[in-house]
């Protein structure tokens, strides 16, 4: 008797410290894309934040996150399945490359040789083309539990996919852990010399998707002397700017629709926000914040680390009331940001800032970690 309730105990035990401590992760069907199958993978912990990740385009397709009072709202903006995300394609939530953010007329040289790929935003390339790795269906190579849930995918764009050149295999590692860290982990190889720049693209709301409060009333931090100006045609003119006395300085909290209909020239280039802050000038070693969002109301707030050394920042300026999300309303202007950890847009064209070159036996990273937390208060 006493070896049976000792056996129990121990059962007991084990039982108590598993729920308690450690994170769990499920799978199911999602919908169907070109006639492949489309999975969803959930991440949870004992916080009770849930977030899902499908397979086309490894993308975030939502994140449940409790207020400061305990309640959850999704704070990932976008569409409620499949249908509606094939009917109007915006990156919603999804990993984006293989050269995220846009190339100048869609050109570039790399080793003397000349590259076009295909223009789909005006006449320049944005975010891999039409076919970038936001519309591919990507492989569950693992899934994990314990003290963090997670799932990687892969992806392998062969040579030549949307004009660039070698072989690159991509895996996109997301994981969660019980102190309510997110973490996207990107890793790249390629097989010749190749250019490389992943980001994910979530669109965020602290509020709640469909809050009718939308995002402009959120604080954001962004800790960075200088911003990256554009031309008319969205593409970085090579200058490193300071935000001192401008729209851009975000160094202390600033509502951003406190000066988002500003007549600034870049502002109305933009018709908001779409713009590079100059975080650093080089990879860090280890990741460092970029920039902090806090919503007053709720309580939520959201930093987010990386090691890249540029951030874009984007205020839903093209959300036009014509998509329905998942709460069944229409996204309009200014419900929704979007903030890209990543190199410098049009990299490929301005030696001033940096490279996007990635060479057989090295591999690209871009870590991108996501600490949430509450504010106290009512």
């Amino acid at each position: 008797m006493r070896t049976w309730r000792l056996f129990v105990m121990t059962l007991l035990a084990a039982a108590g410290t598993t729920g308690v401590s450690a994170a769990d992760v499920s799978r199911a069907a999602f919908g169907k894309a070109d006639g492949h199958d489309v999975e969803a993978i959930t991440l949870s912990n004992k916080a009770g934040t849930k977030a899902r990740i499908i397979t086309y385009g490894a993308s975030l397709q939502s994140l449940l996150l409790a207020d400061r009072h305990g309640h959850f709202d999704d704070v990932v903006v976008g569409p409620p399945g499949m249908e509606t995300l094939l009917a109007k394609p915006q990156f919603m939530g999804a990993t984006v490359g293989r050269v995220a953010n846009r190339i100048a007329k869609g050109q570039f040289t790399l080793d003397g040789k000349a590259y076009q790929t295909p223009v789909n935003d005006g006449v320049n390339s944005l975010h891999g083309g039409p076919k970038g790795f936001d519309k591919a269906i990507w492989d569950v190579v693992s899934v994990a539990k314990g003290p963090a849930a997670s799932v990687t995918l892969r992806l392998v764009s062969p040579d030549g996919d949307m004009g660039y050149p070698g072989t690159l295999t991509v895996t996109a590692t997301y994981s969660l852990d019980e102190k309510n860290r997110l973490t996207i982990d990107y890793k790249a190889t390629t097989d010749k010399p190749t250019v490389v720049n992943l980001s994910n693209h979530a669109y965020w709301n602290l509020a709640g998707e469909g809050s009718p409060r939308g995002a402009m009333g959120l604080l954001l931090t962004i800790p960075a002397d200088h911003y990256t100006p554009i031309d008319s045609g969205l593409i970085p003119t090579g200058e490193f700017r300071p935000v001192t006395g401008t729209v851009f300085d975000f160094r202390k909290p600033t509502a951003i629709g406190a000066r988002v209909r500003n007549a600034d020239e870049q502002i109305v280039y933009g018709k908001g926000y779409d713009h590079n802050w100059v975080i650093a000038k080089t990879l860090s070693p280890t990741p460092r914040l970029l920039v902090r969002v806090e919503d007053p109301v709720s309580g939520r707030v959201m930093e987010m680390l990386s090691n890249q050394p540029g951030l874009q920042f984007y205020s839903g300026n093209f959300l036009d009331g014509t998509t329905v999300g998942k709460s069944g309303k229409l996204y309009r202007q200014g419900d929704a940001i979007v903030l890209e950890p990543q190199g410098f847009p049009d990299t490929v064209n301005h030696p001033g800032f940096g490279s996007a070159r990635l060479d057989p036996g090295q591999t690209y990273h871009n870590v991108i970690e996501l600490r949430f937390s509450t504010l106290a208060g009512k």
